[in-house]
């Protein structure tokens, strides 16, 4: 089984759809088991969507609003208090 620190390296490819075979059903089968990394890749995958071809540097504004964004999409649920995680 993978560690939370190779999925979260593998976090890019499986967004992108790069990932097969046993190495996205070890991807799968972490994300079954943990909900940190669930969280994780959610986030990321919130943050692809809300920043979708921005290139340059994002204004307060705009960080506020990705931020806002990202936190209504969590519903407030799953609050985690451990500091490695």
């Amino acid at each position: 089984m993978l560690s939370c620190r190779e999925l979260t390296d593998l976090g890019d490819a499986l967004l992108a759809g790069e990932l097969h075979g046993r190495r996205l059903w070890s991807v799968r089968l972490h994300l079954l088991m943990c909900r940190h990394c669930r969280r994780y890749i959610t986030y990321m995958r919130r943050m692809l969507h809300t920043l979708p071809g921005m290139r340059q540097r994002a204004s307060e504004v705009e960080i506020e609003r990705i931020l806002c964004g990202i936190h209504q999409g969590h519903g407030g649920a799953d609050h985690n208090t451990d500091p490695e995680h």
